[in-house]
């Protein structure tokens, strides 16, 4: 895989994705270098000066008053990072911490900060070398940046504390740097607080789960597609004109997917003649588009917000320049309201979208709602019980979802003897959207296996090509059609790895070409 190459600019939510999920290698551009250098040398001048400049020559927080002598001010950063690394709980995912370095290092490339350049390219070797800082589930308060997770991460440029290697094994920071060929640093004035003063772990957080949510909200169209057409419902509501009279582009191009996915169906063929005497199918079928949309609406606006703080060189203080010399200046650019509500507004939609899809399943369950399926899609009902219990589980996962939905970004707790008085809480508000994206594609996951076993129990009427060619990936997967009762646990989990993978989506748009 290509390097990716950190410039002053920001980095992409692709290029976050390649870094963290895909093991991509990092360096740092030459101008990225030039402009690290040029605030290096400003804070350089400001640590020589008489007067004090918070961050280089005070303490922290409610400590800042304190004017820290120059033979103390090496111990002044290392003493930062090291009290700072007091996280607790259970190790973060992999991915998470090297989304949450990439994006420290982004905005170290804006010459904002005033670390040296060695101190960037270690975080770049780190990187590159597959060496990734344990960082742990609690410590950050969303304000100050993320500061335990971030200094966790500074820690291991000082060859301390625990990594993980590139193999995955657990050992000492500096027997991980030695064994790559690097060297750890000795932190510099201001470096230590330029290291740890940032949103890059919620932010990271958001980008990787908004990547996911693309794909889940897709298949969400897929989905409701099987169960309109397994369960006899109309296309008829989708059309292009009833769209337009509510004017929303989510909810226009879910209802431009559906559209595509029911072309040619012999199942809804089957149903629309004068025959049918049908007024309304249900919410959950009807409604799709408008939830749907809705969903994907919200979910655009997270993405603006997500590309601004992309865009953002967050730490305090800054370096900057108007004309005159470069200066250092305190600022509040380190509160992550922006990020948090927007990654409580991603886990509220995530939740409206399992509970719509958990709806649409149960409804293929009930022979009173069914149109002539059998019970619970079982091959002998009272013998066997077919899908009952796959709807618990689904419905289990949405309780859960609606549970993470209640926003972390209202909750504050005074901190730092009350200097740090109001804080976002947007660490807490991305470990709970990452939970509900899970839970998210795992609720998809039922409705899909169940709307392809319907499918199947609609024959010899003829699915449309689109749905068609879903029912066949997972068959080729070896999720099974109708017939007797079977452990159902690895079909669900077969099907959910088809979902979070994109098979499903990709199943569907060989029929039909690219989903909106």
């Amino acid at each position: 895989m290509q390097a990716v190459e950190v410039g002053v600019g920001p980095v992409t939510p692709a290029e976050v994705v390649a870094v963290a999920r895909h093991g991509a290698a990092v360096r740092l551009s030459e101008p990225a270098l030039r402009a690290i250098d040029g605030a290096r040398a400003a804070v350089e001048v400001l640590a020589a000066a008489a007067t004090p400049a918070y961050g280089v020559s005070t303490g922290f927080g409610a400590l800042a008053t304190r004017h820290i002598p120059t033979e103390l001010r090496a111990q002044l950063q290392r003493s930062l990072v090291r009290s700072h690394a007091a996280g607790s709980g259970p190790e973060v995912e992999r991915e998470v911490t090297r989304a949450l370095m990439l994006l420290r290092l982004s905005t170290l490339a804006t010459g904002r900060t005033g670390v040296r350049r060695e101190t960037a390219q270690l975080i770049a070797g780190l990187l590159s070398h597959g060496i990734t800082p344990v960082v742990h589930e609690y410590g950050s308060l969303g304000c100050s940046g993320d500061l335990a997770p971030l200094s966790h991460c500074a820690l291991a440029l000082l060859g301390e504390g625990m990594v993980r290697d590139a193999g995955d094994r657990l050992l000492p920071a500096g027997e991980a740097l030695a064994a790559a060929g690097l060297e750890p640093v000795e932190l510099a004035a201001k470096e230590g607080l330029a290291l740890i003063n940032g949103t890059d772990g919620m932010l990271g957080m958001l980008v990787l789960a908004l990547h996911d949510l693309d794909r889940l909200v897709r298949t969400a169209d897929v989905a409701a597609a099987m169960s309109v057409e397994a369960q006899l419902g109309t296309d008829r509501v989708f059309a292009a004109e009833l769209q337009e009279l509510r004017p929303h582009p989510g909810q226009a191009a879910s209802a431009a997917n559906l559209r595509a996915l029911l072309r040619d169906s012999g199942v809804v063929a089957s149903h629309r003649g004068p025959d049918c005497h049908r007024v309304q199918d249900a919410y959950s079928l009807r409604c799709s588009p408008q939830v749907h949309g809705a969903v994907r609406d919200t979910l655009d606006h997270c993405r603006t917000v997500a590309g601004r703080e992309l865009a953002s060189a967050v730490d305090n203080p800054v370096v900057v320049s108007t004309g005159e010399e470069p200066r250092l200046e305190s600022n509040g650019n380190f509160h992550g309201a922006p990020v948090a509500y927007v990654l409580d507004f991603a886990a509220i939609v995530a939740a409206d979208l399992a509970s719509i899809s958990e709806r649409r399943t149960d409804r293929f369950l009930d022979k009173a709602r069914n149109h002539g399926l059998p019970p619970f899609l079982a091959d002998d009902p009272g013998v066997d019980s077919g899908l009952m219990i796959a709807q618990y589980t689904q419905a289990a996962v949405v309780s859960e979802l609606k549970r993470l939905a209640h926003p972390a970004s209202v909750d504050s707790i005074p901190s730092s003897a009350m200097q740090e008085d109001h804080v976002s809480m947007g660490w807490s508000a991305a470990r709970k959207l990452r939970r509900a994206v899970d839970g998210l594609g795992r609720v998809l996951a039922v409705e899909v296996m169940a709307g392809a076993r319907a499918l199947d129990l609609r024959r010899p009427l003829q699915p449309s090509p689109a749905t068609e060619a879903v029912v066949r990936r997972l068959r080729d997967a070896g999720v099974a059609g109708p017939g007797t009762d079977r452990h159902l646990a690895p079909e669900i989990e077969t099907t959910h790895q088809l979902v979070v993978s994109g098979a499903v989506v990709a199943a569907a748009e060989s029929a039909i070409g690219e989903m909106q």
